[in-house]
């Protein structure tokens, strides 16, 4: 039943993306990207890869789509599309498709415990994991605790693209360019709608409290400081999308936001600097506690932490920064 289900969003996702590359309105194709999205987040869901598909529901269908609907608004509806056929781009992606294709006949079956990736460090996560941290997500363990250097950059990687969309696009009262009170009362997609308004208003303190859920639940369940900072960020997208982006941007004004982008990361590090100064090494959360197990586990929630506020106070500005500007 499974291997049909996944043949049939296999299917969904082929359809889906011939209609993205066909369609010459771009609301349509942007809507249909979004569909692509939530297919693949199901797809990845029936893989056993919870938190991949909760991090792909909640940036790929939800925020991806509300920031390429902002961008709509800067550019014609339609795409200027040539009546010449280029063949070269054609075969191109035909070559690289039947490779793809073909290289898939060498995969492991689904689920095989003899397959090399079982056969290298996941054992001794799944060991380890419940003598060393003594919690039931595995995935936490390993991006907040065993590959935190990594994750480490990834946040910094994340207020890096921030701060450069931003010197890109500015933010009114973020750096000294225009003022908040300057961005048009009122400026949103649904204020003419009355049933989004509506259903809007119901959903947005669910979809918080799902975001608290997910950041401090992630040890236990799928979810993390990635998830819930995407999910935390696209509640207050929508508030901006129902009542305005003035009353957005003075809910949480830009410049608390820009301090909120830069304090999560610095949170994350803060805590691997305290795990030195204690006599350990950077990122080495045992020493936190006079229990080693509890001090991985206070460390973790910690870095999760700092990674929920970084992600979900960069995707509201880089939001801000393109519903601002204007047609």
């Amino acid at each position: 039943m499974t291997v049909l289900f996944g043949i049939f969003l296999l299917t969904l996702l082929v359809i889906s993306a011939i209609g993205i590359v066909r369609a010459r309105n771009l609301f349509v194709a942007v809507m249909l990207t979004g569909i692509f999205s939530l297919l693949m987040a199901a797809n990845f869901f029936i893989l056993d890869a919870a938190d991949v598909a909760l991090t792909e529901a909640a940036v790929g269908a939800g925020v991806s789509t509300v920031l390429l609907l902002g961008a709509l608004a800067l550019i014609p509806p339609n795409e200027s599309r040539s009546k010449r056929v280029r063949w070269l781009v054609v075969s191109v992606v035909t070559l690289t498709a039947i490779t793809l294709g073909y290289a898939t006949f060498e995969n492991p079956r689904l689920g095989d415990p003899e397959a090399p990736v079982h056969q290298h460090v996941a054992p001794w996560y799944l060991e380890q994991t419940p003598v060393l941290i003594d919690i039931p997500n595995v995935v936490t363990a390993v991006l907040g605790s065993y590959r935190g250097y990594d994750t480490l950059g990834e946040v910094l990687v994340v207020l890096t693209a921030g701060i450069g969309v931003l010197f890109l696009l500015g933010l009114p009262g973020a750096f000294g360019g225009r003022k908040t009170e300057d961005v048009a009362r009122g400026r949103t997609y649904l204020s003419h709608h009355l049933v989004p308004q509506v259903v809007g208003q119901l959903l947005m303190p669910f979809i918080i409290l799902f975001a608290l859920y997910v950041q401090f639940h992630g040890e236990y369940g799928p979810g993390g400081g990635f998830q819930a900072g995407a999910i935390f960020a696209a509640a207050l997208i929508l508030f901006a999308l129902i009542q305005g982006e003035r009353e957005a941007l003075t809910l949480i004004p830009p410049r608390v936001l820009v301090v909120l982008m830069a304090t999560g990361a610095l949170l994350y590090g803060s805590v691997g600097v305290l795990t030195m100064l204690l006599g350990a090494n950077f990122l080495e959360y045992g020493v936190l506690s006079s229990d080693p197990v509890k001090g991985q586990q206070w460390g973790i929630i910690l870095i999760e932490l700092g990674v929920g506020i970084s992600v979900a106070s960069v995707l509201l500005a880089i939001y801000h920064a393109f519903a601002s500007r204007g047609r």
